[in-house]
């Protein structure tokens, strides 16, 4: 098992509002200057303009770093999974998270058997997201209609809590499938004026995340299933306060992960 970060784990600081939004070379320097060899290009649509010679230029430069790649998108059609599956070859990676689309559910098995064998084939790992807009249920039931060994699930369980699962009761029902994991915390907190809640992130061990029940259950360490750090950082009030947050807790995470690893 190997503690990785994502793009998510950035995201105050290449989406937008710093005022030198960080790119890639700049996320996977980060990466490899906390001593983490893992890294998960994660919804960052500009990969999809790197040409071959801009993404044999971003391998090298991760390969020199020490720092592995996998990547992540979103949507199940052939052509998208297909042209992800020449960005992972291009890259060396061997996992591809990816999300169905709710409308993508009805025909989720039949678009994905056009091209999981060519995942399979290539030796790559297509790992599909739990999240609010498709129930665990759902996605499990088409992981097993497919039935590839290159297909299985990008276990979040504090992403379903909008669907009403449990986390504890994601992880068990989703764990023989589980090929990746996103780590993050999270909590409720009331609002102001006690109107309705605010589900939010946190730092790792302070919410609701039952990390130790996570690792029990799926068991990664003897898989050999990575856990991607990733934040739910609300925004702080500026730019500068934010991202000296968001760093804050990727390497209070790292170290409490680190802490938890034999």
């Amino acid at each position: 098992m190997t503690i990785g970060l994502g793009t998510y784990a950035f995201f105050w600081q290449w989406h937008g509002t710093a005022s030198e939004p960080l790119g890639l070379v700049d996320m996977i320097n980060k990466t490899a200057g906390w001593d983490v060899d893992l890294f998960q290009v994660c919804d960052y649509p500009l990969i999809e303009t790197y040409d071959a010679e801009a993404l044999a230029a971003l391998h090298r430069h991760a390969a020199e770093r020490g720092v592995e790649l996998e990547l992540g998108t979103r949507g199940i059609t052939p052509e998208h999974l297909t042209r992800y599956l020449r960005t992972a070859e291009a890259l060396g990676v061997t996992l591809v998270r990816s999300m169905i689309g709710a409308d993508e559910l009805d025909q989720a098995a039949r678009l994905l058997e056009q091209v999981v064998p060519a995942y399979q084939a290539a030796g790559v790992t297509l790992a599909l997201e739990t999240y609010e807009q498709i129930p665990s249920a759902e996605l499990v039931r088409v992981v097993e209609e497919v039935g590839s060994p290159a297909l299985g699930i990008c276990l979040d369980p504090g992403n379903s809590v909008a669907r009403l699962e449990l986390p504890t009761a994601t992880v068990e029902l989703t764990a023989p499938h589980v090929r990746s994991i996103h780590v993050k915390d999270f909590t409720f907190s009331r609002r102001d004026g006690w109107v309705g809640f605010t589900f939010a992130g946190c730092p790792l061990g302070e919410g609701l995340l039952d990390h130790q029940h996570l690792v029990g259950t799926v068991r990664p360490d003897e898989r050999g299933i990575n856990q991607v750090v990733e934040h739910w950082l609300p925004w702080q009030g500026d730019s500068a306060t934010t991202i000296q947050t968001e760093d804050q807790w990727t390497v209070h995470n790292l170290s409490y992960l680190r802490s938890r690893t034999p």
